[in-house]
């Protein structure tokens, strides 16, 4: 969503008519009018407003069940992200793959305050924190299993939620991971998923953005308080203890 997003979107669909023609692209846009034309390959664009609280990290996983519909295989890549090698047709076991670690060393290595909500998280889905995986955001591969890809959709907005009511609002690799276990999956990296990385080049856009221009920042400002007061109605009401907990120390 936004210009710069858009622009780095049509080039990677100049690389996937290049170097992958076979494929179908699903594209969750401010502006799907942006993407009207012809092309080498099939483009779907959907119109879709941001949910995230403060960013749209967790956004991604509407295009996924979105195109998990039509297709048993889906490819996450995020739209900061250029296609350099050839891609044929792989074939990927039914779950999740891409790459990971353990969710405990991640988070504890890159931002240690939060590793006592995603110990919470874990003690909410009757998890062993020990076990899950981080799993790599940018690029990711769901593959149907007999409906666990549904519950692993649902599963991971709720945490999604969860982590930006109490403040956490990036790191979704996190949340990722979790919702996998959740469901029983195991994170695959075989080596299709390799040969596959080997022709992905993420370009971190957004931690290079500069600061929006005043009304917009103060746009965005508004923005991010009706999403957070609408979200924590919604939570409230939909499971107030899963989201806030039963006491007042899970709340902060």
């Amino acid at each position: 969503m936004g210009e710069t997003y858009r622009g780095l979107a049509r080039e990677l669909i100049g690389d996937l008519e290049k170097y992958c023609p076979a494929v179908s692209l699903y594209i969750y846009t401010d502006n799907p009018q942006f993407f009207s034309g012809k092309y080498g390959i099939k483009i779907f664009g959907f119109k879709h407003r941001k949910k995230g609280i403060l960013h749209c990290y967790h956004d991604k996983r509407f295009v996924i069940e979105k195109a998990l519909v039509d297709f048993a295989t889906v490819i996450h890549i995020d739209a900061d992200s250029r296609i350099v090698n050839p891609v044929e047709a792989i074939e990927f076991p039914p779950g999740i793959t891409g790459n990971h670690e353990n969710l405990i060393e991640h988070v504890t290595r890159d931002n240690p305050q939060q590793l006592k909500y995603m110990q919470k998280l874990a003690d909410k889905l009757d998890l062993d924190l020990e076990k899950v995986d981080w799993i790599g955001e940018s690029a990711f591969v769901v593959r149907r299993d007999f409906g666990k890809e549904i519950e692993f959709v649902k599963t991971w907005g709720e945490i999604g939620t969860y982590l930006e009511l109490h403040g956490i609002h990036s790191g979704s690799g996190n949340a990722i991971g979790l919702a996998a276990a959740k469901v029983g999956w195991q994170v695959d990296r075989n080596e299709n998923w390799q040969n596959l990385t080997q022709a992905i080049q993420n370009l971190e856009t957004s931690r290079k953005n500069s600061s929006p221009p005043l009304f917009e920042n103060f746009k965005q400002r508004l923005d991010y308080y009706y999403r957070l007061n609408t979200t924590r109605l919604t939570a409230a009401i939909e499971n107030f203890d899963f989201y806030y907990g039963s006491n007042t120390n899970d709340s902060k």
